[in-house]
C-alpha cells in the first residue's frame, strides 16, 4: 500500500503539492496567524467608543493630511518596524489599523500580531468605507 501511495504521488507530483500547499493556507487562515480581523466602520466605531480602541492609520503623510479618523496615531507602513515602540503600551489593547482601502492595513495588521498585539482589527475598506458610511474626518 504504501508503495502504491509513492507512485501516486510521485505520478501526481503536481496535484499533490497543489493540495499540501492549499491545505497550509488554509490552516494558515483558521489558525488567524495569517488574517486580520476585519471590521466595519460601525463596529469600528463601536470598539473605539465602547473598548477605547486606539487607531493606527498606515498611509503616507499626504492621504493623512487629506483626512483622517480623528485621535488617530499617524505611523505610515514603511515606519511601522521603526516605530513600533510607539505602540507598545497598547499591546494589550483593541488596534485598528486603517488605510485607504484596507489593504496595507491587512499587512500592517499581522505584522503587529506577530510582536505580541493581542486583538488587532483591519478596517475593512480602509477610509474610503469609513467616508462612504459618513463618518467624520480630520485634517487637524
Amino acid at each position: 500500500m504504501d508503495n502504491q501511495l509513492l507512485q501516486f504521488a510521485q505520478a501526481n507530483l503536481l496535484y499533490v503539492t497543489l493540495a499540501v500547499t492549499s491545505g497550509a493556507m488554509l490552516l494558515w487562515n483558521l489558525s488567524g496567524a495569517g488574517a486580520a480581523k476585519g471590521l466595519s466602520p460601525l463596529a469600528a466605531t463601536l470598539l473605539m467608543n465602547r473598548e477605547d480602541a486606539i487607531v493606527v492609520d498606515v498611509r503616507e503623510a499626504a492621504e493623512w493630511a487629506a483626512g483622517h479618523i480623528a485621535n488617530a496615531r499617524h505611523i505610515p507602513l514603511g515606519q511601522l518596524d521603526k516605530r513600533l515602540s510607539e505602540l507598545e503600551k497598547f499591546k494589550g489593547r483593541d488596534v485598528i489599523v486603517v488605510c485607504q482601502s484596507g489593504n496595507r492595513s491587512a499587512g500592517a495588521c499581522r505584522r503587529l500580531g506577530k510582536s505580541g498585539f493581542e486583538k488587532v482589527h483591519n478596517l475593512a475598506g480602509g477610509i474610503a468605507a469609513w467616508t462612504d458610511a459618513g463618518l467624520p474626518v480630520t485634517s487637524k
